[in-house]
């Protein structure tokens, strides 16, 4: 038990701290019923997003100087720029962040440009950042194309046995790749109008550089795929034209038929952008309808404020939607107004009628999933689709529009119909786990596929379970095998896309609950040792994103509210809703609760790719502690202490 811990709330205060969080929550719905919260990653995203001004010549000053602003706070101590809230010095955001700020116009002998400057050089120079920057950097022609691993364009012809296929890789990786491919193969420059240069971020000239692509390599795959890289370099030249013109074609189809007007291909900035660039390399006016719509994309995640702004890399309104709804329907039921409206806006945004790339790998799929963003048709998430799924289902039990329930089994047909031969469940594809992929040289991320993970499954299994599902059937059956394999010695669970051990053991906690594993079960005994040992003193508890490498699991150096709202929700899934941590911690989200009935929290406590790309939900401070506290005052208020809900 942690020392220094706070005395448990009364009852009126800990009605006070819903009805504060629950008006809060209330005023941020829009009048259509949906939210829809800041999403923000690192500096990556709006760095890149100076740089494609300058590479188009469409250039906005006043913005620039707003996002200048957003840049240089967000600079480390260590001289450069984190991947997250306080962290350590990454070399392939500093060079970008850098590059961008001299584009905007900051002097290069400014203090800050040469801490930055220095950081670079002594971590390697530009010429040891990623792949990912290195393709800009040779749009912009500060290094050859020779830096970047050679991925011809006429990948995308190739048969579905090949090794490499565009259906073997995840969703983003796919959307991504293809108009990235285009432009490796056209090789255009960037306008760059102002004639910036930064020639001084490399320890060796970039046309000295010998070994861009060079270990450690995660495997004897990676110096295959080396060797292979070498060859294809050599002989690309020679490919016919008439081929690599079939090529570009079908890129440019596949595009198109994927853009879903200004809400962009894929719904992420990194696939946006290169369609962007794609459509100028190949000639497209700025008025072209599919180059319009594709500006308009990158433009709509833009956050201007009075004095500062930034690029987000996608919108998350399914997402911000299905979880506040959750957290209202906890405080209030199920059956309030704004609950009844969420739920409506929700319902419309189900995709019925488009079979996206996910039928490759499961044909015989119906569609009925959920995406993440406003419109990405192609591209529904289990994640999502199990959240909103369960939250229509609580509506219907409590009272809300019956109607809802073919919404409610169409997610669940297709849920099921996701699901992996290994009993689990990736995001967006099934079956996605060719991981040999992860070692050719483009893959230096290690991010490029999207196999099961214990908090998508988990996630299914709750709403599987909630929505009528026995344990013994098999899809539940064959999942919570999958699950009892993959806990961690220590009792935690990873956690995919939150941070990291907490988001994983939450999860599965309340999974493991829905589908009735008995609370003295074994593998819930060690998962609750996990939580209490991991309790901070004053009742919180925090996990830092290095727990993603080698940092201890679910530990940090404070504690934040949507972190301790995880680990709350998980003690009581597993029926320890009278222990006394989760009353502390109760009494901790409480004294951290603002006047305005808000949470701040500045850590980073998601994630987009372990130890590449992380994210702050901007909602989680609101509804995950929201939904923590009123929870355990139904559980106060009940004889059965048993949470009733999937999530």
């Amino acid at each position: 038990m942690p020392r220094d811990i706070l005395p448990a709330l009364f009852p009126a205060q800990l009605e006070d701290a819903v009805n504060r969080a629950r008006d809060a929550l209330l005023r941020r719905q829009n009048p259509d019923g949906h939210w829809v919260f800041e999403l923000e990653a690192d500096a990556t995203i709006p760095a890149e997003y100076v740089l494609l001004e300058h590479y188009l010549d469409r250039v906005d000053t006043e913005l620039q100087e707003k996002i200048g602003v957003y840049l240089r706070s967000s600079q480390g101590e260590h001289g450069g720029w984190p991947l997250f809230y306080a962290g350590e010095f990454n070399l392939s955001a500093s060079t970008k962040a850098y590059f961008a700020l001299k584009m905007i116009g900051d002097d290069p002998e400014a203090p800050h440009m040469v801490r930055a400057r220095e950081a670079i050089l002594a971590a390697g120079g530009a010429e040891r950042s990623n792949v990912f920057t290195r393709c800009q950097l040779a749009l912009h022609g500060e290094v050859p194309w020779q830096a970047v691993p050679c991925m011809p364009v006429e990948l995308v012809l190739l048969p579905r046995w090949s090794p490499f296929h565009l259906d073997k890789v995840s969703y983003w990786s796919r959307t991504v790749i293809v108009p990235l491919v285009v432009l490796m193969a056209l090789r255009p420059r960037a306008r760059n109008k102002c004639g910036v240069r930064i020639q001084e971020l490399f320890c060796t000239p970039p046309e000295q550089v010998r070994d861009w692509i060079r270990g450690p390599y995660r495997s004897r795959w990676g110096r295959v795929f080396r060797h292979l890289d070498v060859v294809l370099h050599a002989v690309e030249r020679h490919f016919p034209a008439y081929v690599r013109g079939r090529a570009i074609a079908w890129s440019v189809r596949f595009v198109t038929e994927r853009l879903a007007g200004e809400h962009g291909l894929g719904g992420i900035y990194p696939a946006m952008a290169n369609t962007v660039m794609m459509f100028d390399a190949l000639g497209y006016a700025p008025d072209h309808p599919h180059a319009a719509a594709a500006w308009a994309s990158v433009r709509r995640l833009l956050v201007v404020n009075e004095d500062r702004a930034y690029c987000q890399p996608c919108l998350s309104p399914v997402w911000d939607t299905g979880l506040a709804g959750h957290a209202l329907a906890e405080a209030d039921g199920a059956d309030t107004a704004s609950v009844a409206a969420a739920s409506d806006w929700l319902r419309e945004r189900q995709v019925l009628d488009v079979v996206g790339d996910w039928a490759a790998a499961r044909p015989k799929a119906v569609p009925g999933g959920w995406a993440f963003q406003y419109e990405n048709a192609h591209y529904p998430d289990v994640d999502d689709t199990a959240v909103v799924g369960m939250l229509l289902h609580r509506h219907i039990r409590e009272g809300g529009d019956a109607a809802l329930g073919e919404a409610v089994r169409r997610a669940r047909d297709w849920v099921v119909g996701m699901q992996g031969r290994d009993g689990g469940w990736g995001a967006f594809d099934a079956d996605n786990n060719h991981f040999y992929l992860n070692h050719i040289p483009f893959a230096d991320h290690g991010a490029l596929l999207d196999p099961s993970t214990a908090d998508v499954t988990a996630r299914c299994v709750s709403f599987l379970a909630q929505v009528g599902m026995a344990p013994d059937d098999p899809p539940i059956a064959k999942a919570l095998s999958w699950l009892r394999a993959e806990q961690e010695k220590d009792g935690a669970w990873f956690g995919r896309w939150g941070t990291n051990y907490i988001y994983g053991t939450w999860s599965v906690l309340c999974a493991l609950n829905a589908a009735g594993v008995p609370h003295d079960d074994p593998a819930m005994r060690r998962a609750v040792r996990f939580l209490l040992d991991t309790q901070r003193e004053g009742g919180g508890w925090g996990e830092d994103n290095e727990t993603f490498a080698a940092a201890p699991p679910g530990r940090y150096r404070h504690s934040n509210p949507s972190q301790t709202a995880w680990a709350l929700l998980a003690l009581m899934a597993a029926g320890e809703a009278a222990h006394p941590a989760v009353a502390h911690g109760i009494a901790w989200l409480a004294k951290q609760q603002k006047p305005d009935g808000e949470w701040d929290e500045e850590p980073y406590t998601a994630v987009g790719f372990p130890r590449v790309f992380y994210l702050r939900y901007h909602g989680y401070r609101l509804y995950f502690p929201l939904l923590a506290l009123a929870r355990y005052r139904s559980l106060q208020r009940s004889n059965d202490r048993r949470v009733a809900w999937g999530f």
